[in-house]
């Protein structure tokens, strides 16, 4: 069982940074694959980040590569990401997951092949 509680949410300008932290408890931590989703009013909750257990590999679509950037501290129990270059459209609710991984490496964008949430923070960017 894992318990993931995201923070760091908040209102930023256009062209400002947030820094979101995901908090697991658990002593399995490292053998999650991790992902960071985010969810605007009427839409589909979508894959913004993915690092693998080990942090080796990461992955990012389109939409956020080059500005956000995804890290993990095993040790620590946490996964962050660091959004840089905010735009309006980044609005949402962000979350956090964890899917057991299953081979090194392994990262997935697909929201339905996780294993736990978090409750998710909100963040807005003002234009």
């Amino acid at each position: 069982q894992v318990q993931l509680v995201e923070s760091g949410g908040g209102l930023v300008q256009a062209g400002g940074s947030l820094r979101l932290s995901c908090a697991a408890s658990g002593r399995t931590f490292s053998s999650y694959a991790m992902g960071w989703f985010r969810q605007a009013p009427g839409k589909e909750r979508e894959f913004v980040a993915g690092i693998s257990w080990s942090g080796g590999s990461t992955y990012y679509p389109d939409s956020v590569k080059g500005r956000f950037t995804i890290s993990r501290a095993n040790a620590k129990n946490t996964v962050t990401l660091q959004m840089n270059s905010l735009k309006p459209e980044d609005t949402a609710v962000y979350y956090c997951a964890a899917r057991r991984a299953k081979y090194v490496g392994e990262i997935t964008t697909i929201a339905d092949e996780y294993d736990y949430w978090g409750q998710g923070t909100q963040v807005t960017v003002s234009s």
